[in-house]
């Protein structure tokens, strides 16, 4: 099928090969991309797809599922959804999605990857944030020679998704992978005082953490609390979107940019991405995301509402400011991590990176 050109241009048609009733409450979807897309749909373990669905009001809506599968592994795009309690998007995918169908999708992005698959890895996931930990734990196993330890969280047995593909998993590489399933039924609630005796010996790992907010705190409470640095903690947090996520962008997105924000005409920004390196124009009141798209740069990007973080790259040269920040931490920026789609220049020559 060929790629969408009317108004929701930055989407793909893939068709939906399968679906998986993983437990009760979660279904995958096997995808598959159009040979005219395929390069679109390459991805980095950890990544997510941004679906768009009919939304209850009648308009577009935008959700975010992360893949379950890997890059390295030969096997088909798959995402996992597991019903939300009121959660319009996830109902309509579990109960009306078949296969045959096909669904409008945005290409892979997001930042919740490992630089290196050859590290060991500590992972930690509740629910249905299981997906792109496992993406990343399937990638480390096959592509990498690091030793992973993952410690699943859920209400009971029966609420394990991914139960016997882990079971799997674990028989092949009984060595590299450890699985610690917790079960409320059986354990009480993951408390951070509880996790910390479970995680200390894991303390010098990088380590990736996706599920409920209460989940993730847990985690990296135990986790702060037995020595781990908080840069070496890495959370996967997902938004609400806007339909108009879909749209094309303009041209000129700037003009709703305080005058106040801007603190010089117009920059020149250098960026470095996929090994190439170009100095363009930036508008003073235009964000950073915008006029590379504008000036033709491929530079990633999902929500463009500083929400996803799809669009991190970092400063490495001059001085910047973000309009917004929902999932960079301090010490992200500290380190010069900005999100372009909210970043302005405040000085007159800007270098970045998305290396």
């Amino acid at each position: 099928m060929p790629e969408e050109t009317t108004g929701a241009a930055r989407t793909h048609r893939l068709r939906v090969v399968r679906v998986i009733a993983e437990t009760a409450d979660a279904h995958s979807l096997v995808l598959q991309a159009p040979p005219e897309s395929a390069a679109r749909f390459t991805y980095r373990p950890g990544q997510f797809l941004t679906l768009k669905l009919p939304g209850a009001d009648g308009r577009p809506a935008a959700r975010c599922y992360s893949l379950a599968s890997s890059p390295h592994t030969g096997e088909p795009l798959k995402i996992t959804v597991k019903r939300v309690a009121g959660g319009h998007g996830s109902h309509w995918v579990c109960d009306q999605v078949t296969a045959g169908d096909e669904l409008e999708v945005l290409p892979p992005a997001g930042t919740f990857t490992p630089d290196s698959l050859d590290r060991d890895l500590l992972l930690a996931a509740g629910g249905s944030g299981i997906t792109p930990v496992l993406s990343i734990a399937k990638s480390a196993l096959a592509a990498g020679q690091g030793r992973v330890v993952l410690l699943y969280a859920n209400r009971d047995e029966a609420s394990v998704i991914f139960r016997d593909e882990l079971r799997e998993l674990t028989a092949h590489h009984p060595d590299r992978l450890l699985v610690v399933h917790w079960l409320e039924s059986l354990q009480g609630l993951p408390r951070a005082e509880r996790l910390a005796a479970a995680l200390a010996p894991y303390a010098d790992r990088e380590a990736y953490v996706c599920g409920p907010e209460p989940l993730m705190d847990a985690v990296e409470q135990a986790l702060r609390a037995v020595g781990t640095p908080g840069r070496r903690i890495h959370r996967e947090r997902f938004f609400s979107l806007g339909g108009h996520v879909f749209d094309a962008p303009a041209q000129a997105v700037g003009a709703d940019v305080p005058a106040e924000d801007c603190s010089t005409a117009e920059a020149e920004v250098e960026v470095e991405l996929d090994g190439e390196t170009r100095t363009l124009a930036w508008p003073a009141a235009t964000p950073l995301l915008d006029a590379l798209l504008a000036a033709g740069v491929d530079a990633p990007y999902s929500c463009r509402e500083g929400a996803c973080s799809a669009c991190t790259c970092r400063v490495v040269a001059g001085e910047v400011k973000m309009l917004r920040n929902d999932v960079l931490d301090d010490e992200d920026v500290a380190e010069g991590y900005v999100l372009a789609c909210q970043t302005l220049p405040l000085t007159d020559r800007v270098a970045i990176t998305y290396s």
